[in-house]
């Protein structure tokens, strides 16, 4: 039984840094159309770069929000050479993150180096039915909720959470009503990076980050964001979460080498359902 609620707990905290990082794409996708394929990368800078702060003696909380601040400079940037240029059509936006994505590999090689990097977040634990469960779990999930929470209603209740919207639903229209597309598009870019800053630092306490852990991490993350149609916050946190608690119990029960399988497996059968589903609303609509 302990065993169980172990990995029960540690799914729920992987979830939760999943549907992070699966809600940085959506908010580039509802925004600007465009899939990010470096989205991983920016959990990977900023894990090592908190790791790299604290080593230095920075004390923890300003570590960490420098390397939250990083990641999300990190966005801007990839923002900037994918949809910098008004016009660029979303599919050469695409192809360059997954450039963009690549070449950040030699850079966090020359600044990092090519070793695991993790830290030591909030120490301490707390037993639930005879097990013993990091403090950190509860970290994460608490964390994970309040920012959901937060862009729930920035998204729907704020005017540029609405403008943020309205550039992908009609960006000709959002341009007549005086909205800057491309600002905006940036504007998520950014914020796409500060959520898988956020992924990052939470996630990196957890599990050893090295400088090829963004592949795994945009699997999920985009596996997560599949779940809500890359649209839907709320659904990418439940993907995020059947994502996290899959890993853990495929983990512990069966071996970890069919983790992300099992994560590619959840994101397939997820992707046929919708497409099923929207096949049968258009034909109910003819």
């Amino acid at each position: 039984m302990s065993n169980f609620v172990t990995y029960v707990f540690s799914g729920l905290a992987l979830g939760c840094s999943f549907a992070l990082l699966g809600c940085g794409f959506v908010a580039i996708h509802r925004v600007t159309g465009v899939v990010n394929f470096a989205q991983g990368a920016f959990a990977v800078v900023a894990g090592m770069t908190a790791s790299s702060f604290l080593g230095h003696g920075l004390p923890h909380g300003l570590a960490e929000a420098l390397a939250v601040l990083i990641a999300g400079l990190a966005g801007l940037l990839v923002g900037v050479v994918a949809i910098g240029r008004p016009g660029t059509p979303v599919m050469t936006s695409l192809l360059v993150t997954l450039g963009l994505g690549i070449a950040a590999y030699a850079v966090e090689i020359l600044i990092f180096g090519d070793q695991p990097r993790s830290f030591g977040m909030v120490s301490g634990s707390v037993v639930i039915a005879g097990a013993h469960l990091q403090t950190q779990f509860f970290v994460v999930i608490a964390a994970t909720l309040v920012i959901f929470a937060a862009l729930i209603a920035f998204f729907g209740r704020t005017y540029v959470g609405k403008a943020l919207t309205a550039c992908f639903a009609n960006p000709y229209a959002a341009r007549l009503v005086g909205i800057n597309v491309t600002r905006m598009g940036l504007l998520a870019f950014t914020l796409g990076g500060l959520l898988g800053g956020i992924a990052g630092v939470l996630l990196t306490p957890l599990r050893a980050v090295t400088f090829d852990s963004d592949v795994s991490f945009a699997v999920y993350g985009f596996a997560a964001a599949v779940f809500g149609g890359l649209v839907r916050i709320t659904a990418t946190l439940i993907g995020g979460l059947i994502l996290g608690l899959a890993e853990a119990l495929i983990g512990g029960y069966v071996n970890t080498q069919y983790q992300i399988a099992a994560a590619l497996v959840v994101m397939l059968v997820i992707m046929v359902w919708q497409a099923g589903r929207r096949t049968a609303v258009t034909e109910e609509a003819v």
